[in-house]
């Protein structure tokens, strides 16, 4: 997870234009938005690769993909209305059912399944108080 979502932040710099274009046109700045979700990926990628940052930026990560869902639609939309090839078609159908499989491997990479959240210094985790 760590690669894919590092490269892909280092492609939304180089290639800013390709991502803009999916931006739905109801959203503001494409140019901007781009360069936020490609930080995001690249911050959450680093954050991944960092233990006691895992879990946030896991939580991140889920979010990114959540925000950026209206892109893949959008170039679903652009795909059908330029009449690209069929193939192409098909495969960004099949692209959207993948955005929750994304997060599940989140998920899993940010270890979120296996832990809690972890406590800020000073804060009692359940139980510490003998209260249960």
């Amino acid at each position: 997870m760590i690669a894919i979502f590092a490269t892909a932040g280092v492609f939304h710099f180089l290639t800013p234009h390709r991502f803009a274009s999916i931006v739905p046109p109801w959203m503001p700045r494409a140019d901007l938005l781009v360069a936020v979700s490609g930080a995001a990926e690249l911050a959450g990628a680093l954050g991944l690769a960092w233990s006691p940052t895992r879990y946030w930026a896991g939580w991140g990560l889920i979010a990114l993909l959540v925000a950026v869902f209206p892109a893949n639609i959008q170039m679903l939309i652009g795909a059908q209305q330029s009449s690209a090839p069929i193939w192409w078609q098909i495969v960004l159908w099949l692209r959207l059912p993948m955005q929750p499989v994304l997060i599940w491997l989140v998920w899993r990479a940010a270890e979120m399944n296996t832990r809690a959240r972890p406590r800020r210094s000073g804060e009692k985790q359940r139980g510490d108080d003998g209260q249960g």
